[in-house]
């Protein structure tokens, strides 16, 4: 049996709790560009649980601009389960839920002109994106003919359909939220717009509108949700479930969406009042110190050197005594190098339920998937800290010196093909996915080990500044690469000794 609706009264006697009938006839509220699980997992797991309160009540329409179709989520009629997995406060949670919150789904390049004319809904109040992180990107072209290729260049032919739509009336403006994990999302897509219709020579009026009647909100989501699994364990699932979902998505139960918006924002986005763990501030800088450094830091310090050590997922890692103190301690270096005032119990807090996340038996996180654009992950998330531990303290952070040698030596290709590049380690060929694997490729070609580590620490074009500065820091980056080409396990219980 699969999931639908026709079949929800079958699926009712199976013991899930299946959703209403009044829930397929709210209005449609969202316009959300992407269909990938971290929006399903986290933004539309938000406005499902609303509206299931009775608080939100309105519904999502899905574009989806890459290439396939959308016979899963039209044969489904948009339903899909989400099945939180996981550890809170100690305690195994586990929670199978129904989620009602999308409409339809539609596809850009064949559906173009019903995307557009959702802009002709006055109830439609608000926009999603999470098209990744080169999503957010300024492309030239006409976005008055066609189907725009870029996602900025949708949105402002949907903007300006609006505009259009309602003769640029004050009450027409929406909520847009992006969720791309770059730094400052809502600005950075507000600038690309604005560009783009200065490129399109549209109207003052409706550039004015842009700026006017619409909020562009900066915006900070966290939540692994790994997607369906396969195999045995879905198998599993399905089985309990008592129905099979093509689009069934797995989740952590940790979760967290930092919006920046004022009370008018808020008056919008009223799903935010039936869960805790939707901010909407001001200022969300505190969430994104928070998780780009003690989360995300920890991450990119430990993910080569995990790999090294021969772990494949994030828990194996932890489950491993010396690397469960080792993460432990470098979360706490992190912890006290982040580059903004923080409650000392705050970060502890935020330190203790990462680390429980990192624990979660039911997720398999990758080290490797962490690994891709490895390079420019160091230099946003970690080459800050290092500064401000050297600014704090002055002397070297061992644990962070330690995840920068894995680094090195997880950023060495042994072989190319054609535009892939390839690393080896204990006869484990992995692909090293970065932009800057080719200049690694070249480095590691003529150079020694201790060669590359000062090549790389002096390069101030990869960092925007000279690592080899910071005292200390290259005879300990050296010394720790030795230790890991000996044994990587190794290196890291040394720390303890």
């Amino acid at each position: 049996m699969q999931l639908s609706k026709a079949n929800l009264q079958h699926i009712k006697n199976t013991g899930i709790q299946v959703p209403d009938e009044k829930l397929f006839n709210l209005p449609e509220k969202v316009l959300q560009f992407g269909t990938g699980v971290l929006l399903r997992g986290l933004p539309d797991y938000f406005i499902d649980k609303a509206n299931k309160q009775g608080v939100f009540n309105g519904r999502v329409v899905i574009v989806k601009s890459t290439g396939g179709n959308n016979d899963d989520f039209v044969q489904q009629d948009s339903l899909y389960t989400v099945c939180v997995r996981g550890l809170e406060n100690g305690a195994e949670v586990k929670e199978d839920i129904i989620n009602a919150s999308v409409s339809r789904v539609l596809t850009a390049k064949t559906d173009w002109n019903a995307i557009l004319q959702c802009a002709h809904n006055p109830e439609m109040k608000i926009v999603l994106s999470n098209t990744t992180e080169v999503g957010i990107q300024y492309v030239e072209e006409n976005v008055l003919t066609g189907v725009p290729e870029s996602f900025p260049g949708k949105l402002l032919a949907f903007l300006y359909e609006r505009y259009k739509a309602f003769d640029g009336g004050a009450d027409s403006g929406l909520v847009i939220v992006p969720t791309e994990l770059i730094t400052d999302n809502g600005d950075k897509l507000k600038a690309i717009v604005l560009q783009l219709a200065q490129f399109n020579k549209l109207e003052d009026g409706f550039i004015n509108w842009i700026n006017s009647n619409n909020t562009f909100c900066n915006s900070l989501v966290d939540r692994i949700v790994p997607g369906r699994p396969s195999g045995a364990d879905l198998e599993a699932i399905e089985n309990a479930l008592g129905y099979t979902d093509a689009v069934l998505t797995m989740s952590e139960p940790f979760r967290l969406w930092a919006i920046e918006g004022d009370e008018k924002v808020k008056e919008t986005l009223s799903f935010y009042k039936v869960d805790d763990a939707v901010k909407i501030e001001p200022d969300i800088t505190l969430y994104k110190e928070l998780k780009l450094r003690i989360l995300n830091g920890t991450h990119t310090f430990n993910c080569g050197l995990a790999f090294l050590c021969g772990f494949g997922l994030t828990r194996e890692a932890v489950a491993d005594a010396h690397y469960s103190v080792f993460t432990k301690q470098l979360m706490q270096q992190i912890s006290n190098a982040i580059p903004f005032e923080i409650d000392e119990a705050v970060k502890a807090a935020f330190a203790k339920n990462t680390f429980e996340r990192f624990c979660n038996p039911f997720i398999n996180h990758q080290w490797l998937s962490i690994t891709v654009q490895y390079t420019s992950k160091m230099k946003m998330r970690n080459v800050p800290l290092l500064l401000n531990h050297y600014k704090k303290y002055n002397n070297v952070p061992q644990y962070m010196a330690l995840g920068f040698a894995g680094y090195l030596l997880y950023m060495k290709p042994v072989k190319k093909e054609g535009n892939a590049y390839f690393g080896e380690y204990n006869g484990q060929v992995y692909e090293i996915k970065d932009d800057s694997a080719d200049y690694f490729y070249n480095l590691w070609q003529n150079h020694t080990a201790e060669e590359v580590a000062d090549a790389v620490l002096n390069d101030t074009t990869l960092w925007e500044t000279s690592l080899a500065a910071l005292p200390g820091f290259a005879h300990a980056v050296k010394t720790y690469m030795k230790n890991i080409e000996s044994g990587a396990l190794r290196a890291v219980a040394m720390l303890e000794e």
